[in-house]
């Protein structure tokens, strides 16, 4: 006969491991904000309902855990998961419902009287999101594996960039009252974080009275360039470094206001270096770079347009970059294909800390001509653990940096070139060639570069693109999303460009083309461009698969041979998919047609 007790005993045995770490409360609670939620959550529909265990960890009170269990595992999980008194899948995810309100919740469905025989399903419920997300394998596991797993997932991820971006904004009004001139932003707060590896800083910081301001903003600027000066940095980097930094003991509002440096510090502390040490491997410096300056529109007069963290990510997907690659960005901004080229490294190493020792120090190559960028790449790598050393301030077009970055034989070249806003400025694809120039033969060059340097049919850009082709082999170009740079402000339409370096287009080779338009990004007004519906792993998961081998689709894409004088985009030769087609499409095309004549018309 089935006897759920039995389930719950397992279930018991096996937290009770954990002690030291949760609370574990069974079908009741002593929390009253936890018995508020639960008032109406009666599996029958109406009064107080309670799942079997209620389990809180000491030190994170976001997440709760509960336990709903079954003996018999064919109550495991219905069809439609409403009966909700029945199934054990059905019940975890009914109070997950009501706890979530305010907490991030794991649900865990339990059903089976042996460990043997035993089935376990869990499921990720936000803090007030309605989404509920399958996670982690059949099995019960650790709390510190929960947890881990918790904070790492794709879900808490998003749930917390967007927490950062809302704090970033506040910071930079608060920076922006302070009369703190949007330049000097991120070097300030790339300076705090830098601070704040090292142990004696953080710890002492708050220590400083309202009397103490100047001496905490000379010991913060000290302390750091005492850090990168036992990190082997360049002596003259390291004296730009100081004159980049050096602001902060100056700033009347730094040095000299009563505790508006320590308050800065302990909420960077909290809101950022937090995020840092949780979600690795992100480009933050470069996302508060975008957000800081986005106003000022220096960025896009410099040309700069930095690029979004997803893209940076696909950029490793598509390299196919592993543990033994060595990649080199010429156009290193504030180093996100860096840093996500070090993770996928990372990732395929799988702990072992002399490769990964290995990876940070020599296999990472990047070099910056803008000096108080350049201070923000080496904070970036800073932060993520060396890597700093291997960052060159300088012009990448310069011999003896060539031959430098050449001696390193890199097997990957990933850039974003700075765009051309004035006619007498370098021309991306000359970036795209210089980049190429110190691979080695064979490697694979992945650019992002605007869509007008893929379509000329004439001029320099169409002698660059012949250059290209007679040295390199043209594998792939994918169309990009039309407000890809929206963050940034930037209206620039833009296509990703792959070859491989120093082996010759044949004349029958035929190039990939994809029409990767969507990625699944919304824009949202205090946001920006954002992956809201959790759509991009998806998408950029059928986007590498689709370039890896080189599958054609009707209306996404298409394999083409192509030369110089063609454009190099795959709307100009992709099959359309008739099917896919709507109503709507018919009316607004034949609205811009209109549009189109009207103006066309008055223009003549």
């Amino acid at each position: 006969m089935a006897n759920e007790r039995k389930t719950e005993v397992i279930v018991r045995s096996h937290f009770d491991n954990y002690k030291g770490y949760v609370d574990i409360e069974e079908q009741r609670s002593e929390n009253p904000k936890i018995n508020k939620l639960l008032k109406t959550a009666s599996k029958k529909g109406s009064g107080h309902g309670y799942p079997e265990f209620i389990i809180t960890l000491k030190e994170n009170h976001d997440l709760l855990i509960v336990v709903e269990c079954k003996a018999d595992t064919s109550k495991h999980e219905s069809p439609n998961r409403d009966k909700y008194s029945e199934y054990a899948v059905d019940g975890a995810l009914l109070y997950a419902s009501y706890l979530s309100k305010d907490f991030d919740v794991l649900a865990i469905a339990v059903s089976g009287q042996t460990i043997q025989q035993l089935k376990v399903s869990h499921f990720l419920q936000l803090k007030g999101s309605k989404k509920v997300t399958p996670i982690f394998s059949g099995n019960l596991l650790s709390v510190n594996d929960y947890l881990s797993g918790y904070l790492i997932s794709d879900e808490k991820l998003s749930q917390d960039y967007n927490i950062l971006l809302e704090f970033t904004k506040k910071l930079n009004d608060r920076l922006h009252s302070y009369k703190i001139s949007e330049k000097y932003r991120s070097l300030l707060i790339s300076c705090i974080l830098m601070a704040l590896e090292n142990r004696r800083f953080k710890t002492t910081y708050q220590s400083y009275g309202p009397s103490d301001t100047k001496e905490l903003a000379e010991n913060l600027v000290d302390t750091v360039v005492r850090e990168l000066k036992n990190s082997d940095i360049r002596s003259d980097y390291l004296d730009n470094l100081k004159v980049q930094f050096g602001f902060i003991k100056t700033d009347t509002s730094l040095s000299t206001k009563k505790d508006v440096l320590k308050e800065l510090i302990s909420d960077i502390d909290k809101n950022i270096n937090s995020f840092i040490k949780t979600h690795k491997y992100i480009d933050v410096l470069g996302q508060l770079y975008i957000e800081f300056l986005r106003y000022a529109n220096s960025d896009k007069g410099l040309g700069i347009v930095l690029t979004p963290p997803h893209i940076t990510e696909l950029f490793a997907e598509l390299a196919q970059v592993n543990k033994n690659s060595i990649v080199y960005d010429n156009c290193t901004g504030t180093g996100g294909f860096l840093i996500s080229a070090m993770k996928k490294m990372i990732e395929d190493v799988k702990g072992d800390s002399e490769t990964i020792y290995r990876i940070k120090k020599e296999q990472l190559i990047g070099v910056e001509y803008a000096a108080d960028i350049f201070a923000l790449a080496v904070s970036n790598m800073y932060i993520h653990q060396d890597g700093k050393t291997n960052i060159i301030n300088g012009d990448c077009f310069d011999s003896d940096i060539i031959k430098v970055i050449r001696s390193k034989k890199p097997t990957i070249g990933l850039l974003n070139p700075p765009y051309k806003t004035r006619k007498y400025e370098t021309e991306e694809l000359e970036f795209v060639l210089n980049n190429m120039e110190c691979l080695a033969d064979g490697a694979k060059c992945i650019s992002i570069v605007p869509m007008q340097s893929a379509l000329a049919q004439s001029g320099k850009v169409y002698e660059l693109k012949k250059k290209l082709i007679e040295n390199h082999t043209l594998e792939a170009v994918l169309s990009m999303p039309n407000e890809l740079f929206f963050n940034s402000k930037v209206g620039v339409v833009s296509c990703i460009m792959i070859f491989t370096a120093h082996i010759p287009h044949l004349k029958n080779k035929e190039t990939y083309f994809g029409y990767y338009k969507d990625d699944g990004f919304v824009k949202r007004k205090i946001q920006g461009r954002i992956d809201a519906y959790g759509k991009w792993n998806e998408i950029k998961e059928k986007w590498t698969t689709y370039y890896i081998n080189r599958k054609s689709e009707p209306g996404f894409s298409v394999n083409k041979v192509v030369t110089a004088k063609d454009e190099w985009c795959a709307e100009a030769y992709m099959e359309t998919d008739y099917s896919k087609l709507t109503r709507d499409d018919f009316y607004k095309t034949v609205r811009m047609y209109v549009l189109f004549n009207e103006l066309f018309l008055k223009n003549e």
